[in-house]
């Protein structure tokens, strides 16, 4: 009898931890149980890219159009990140606590005022060197280091703030001029902007990491950051300059320098919306952008330059590319449309494709700027499906559906869309773009998309070839520059 008993009791807790949720990622109400298993078997992230590798969603996958059209942004639960790779953190662990979980703080301020020429400061493990919880508070003048101790969770360092070196929180309205800020703790974010109603304002300061998974300025759970002349550098791997993670939010940028030096260190990663104007921006171990899901960035007048590795990086076995718009399907941000736009300034891709889209749909525009790509052989843009390795998609399913406006706007170098993608394209305000589109067979034989390849020149614009293409259909009020080549349409129609 007490055997039964044993048993009985054992059945019932094993049944009880079957309905806790898993790492804290978002399963649709209509998950498979396949999908359950698959989240057992894979939960755990890599960082910064931010944690590719978590659980795909069930929500379908571009190729069957994510969700929504160009320009909305649907419902959808948050997705993963490209930069770390599972367990490459030490002293801490992936999946979180599926709640808030900020740790500890060595100094917390949580009423109204004003504070200068303070020194803060934290060695423990899970703590922040500052919180600022639920205050309105102005702070000049300060010191913040965050100098030592580990996070016992990253995804709760990467979500919540623990182990940040400031943290606002829980509605804080904190105004921060003339700081400095460091951190050498891994997982230990600079200034941390965590919640509905939780706003940071900071200016003409400085922020420095070295630790891997230790972004300069954070942004999750809808908080807002207003960065103003901002000095920041990061040193690690996983380490964005410019960072957001689940739940998003917006920042805003104006001015200052944001550079990154490690591997998966983008100089900025966004599962949020965020607007940066007249900064520079630099990731010299990484590319220089990534886009996440249903989010955006917006660039005005900035110098950007990215470096990405052959070989280093949790998805450069995938692609080799300066800016990378995806949806990864773990959880962190929302399926839906992604969207880049770009006006004036310097994008300069250091190696591989200038722009890779792939997993997701994309609003992309660009006006005005003057693009280098140092890598001879790179694409100006590719979009095709993956291989579904990192858990972006399924493979044959998961290509991308672009809509793309050149304003203004001169373009070298050549297009490639795969079979189960679509590219819109438009040259308009006198654009010039000077290459080839080539429709190319997506590797895992997935079903053809109709309308692979639309492409509008209106009048002023010029498109000249480079080679031969194969589109699906053009509408030419422009110009076209044959060069001896030819265009191929999908009704077999040769136009030379």
């Amino acid at each position: 009898m007490k055997k039964i008993l044993s048993l009985l009791c054992v059945f019932v807790l094993m049944v009880s931890l079957a309905g806790c949720s898993l790492g804290g990622t978002s399963v649709d109400d209509s998950a498979s149980s396949e999908v359950t298993e698959s989240i057992l078997e894979t939960e755990g992230s890599d960082d910064d890219r931010q944690d590719s590798d978590r659980p795909e969603r069930p929500d379908g996958a571009p190729g069957e159009k994510p969700d929504g059209e160009p320009g909305e942004k649907p419902d959808g639960a948050p997705g993963e990140k490209p930069d770390g790779e599972p367990g490459d953190m030490p002293g801490g662990g992936f999946g979180g606590l599926g709640e808030v979980t900020q740790g500890t703080s060595a100094n917390t301020i949580d009423t109204d005022g004003a504070y200068s020429d303070e020194t803060y400061i934290s060695t423990g493990d899970d703590e922040n060197a500052l919180r600022v919880d639920g205050a309105e508070v102005t702070l000049s003048g300060i010191t913040v280091n965050k100098e030592s101790g580990s996070s016992s969770n990253t995804e709760d360092g990467d979500f919540y703030g623990m182990n940040a070196a400031l943290l606002a929180t829980d509605g804080a309205v904190v105004t921060i001029t003339n700081a400095k800020v460091s951190s050498s703790a891994q997982n230990g974010n600079g200034v941390f902007s965590y919640g509905e109603g939780t706003v940071v304002n900071i200016s003409d300061s400085t922020i420095i990491t070295t630790a891997d998974n230790s972004g300069g300025i954070q942004t999750t759970g809808g908080g807002t950051t207003n960065a103003t002349n901002l000095t920041v550098e990061t040193s690690g791997n996983s380490s964005a300059a410019i960072r957001s993670d689940r739940g998003g939010g917006t920042v805003d940028v104006s001015g200052g320098s944001y550079t990154s030096n490690g591997y998966n260190s983008p100089a900025i990663y966004s599962t949020a919306d965020i607007t940066v104007s007249d900064a520079v921006l630099t990731a010299n171990n990484s590319e220089a952008l990534v886009i996440e899901g249903a989010n955006s960035i917006t660039l005005n007048d900035c110098d950007v330059t990215g470096n990405m590795s052959d070989t280093k990086g949790s998805s450069s076995d995938e692609n080799v590319h300066n800016v990378m718009i995806y949806q990864s399907m773990s959880g962190d941000a929302a399926v839906g449309t992604s969207a880049f736009t770009m006006t004036g300034g310097t994008l300069t891709s250091n190696n591989g494709d200038m722009i890779y889209i792939t997993n997701t749909n994309c609003v992309l525009k660009l006006s005005g700027v003057e693009i280098v790509n140092n890598e001879e052989d790179g694409y100006f843009l590719l979009i095709t499906g993956n291989s579904a390795s990192h858990g972006w998609g399924s493979a044959g399913s998961n290509g991308a559906n672009v809509e793309f406006t050149a304003d203004a706007q001169t373009i070298e170098g050549d297009i490639a869309v795969d079979t189960i993608s679509t590219i819109d394209m438009t040259l308009t305000g006198r654009s010039s773009f000077t290459g080839t589109i080539n429709i190319i067979e997506n590797e895992a034989g997935g079903t053809a998309a109709d309308n692979n390849a639309v492409i509008t020149i209106d009048e002023g614009s010029t498109w000249t070839l480079t080679g031969d293409c194969t589109i699906t259909s053009l509408t030419n009020n422009g110009t076209i520059n044959f060069n001896g080549y030819s265009i191929t349409l999908a009704d077999g129609t040769v136009l030379k």
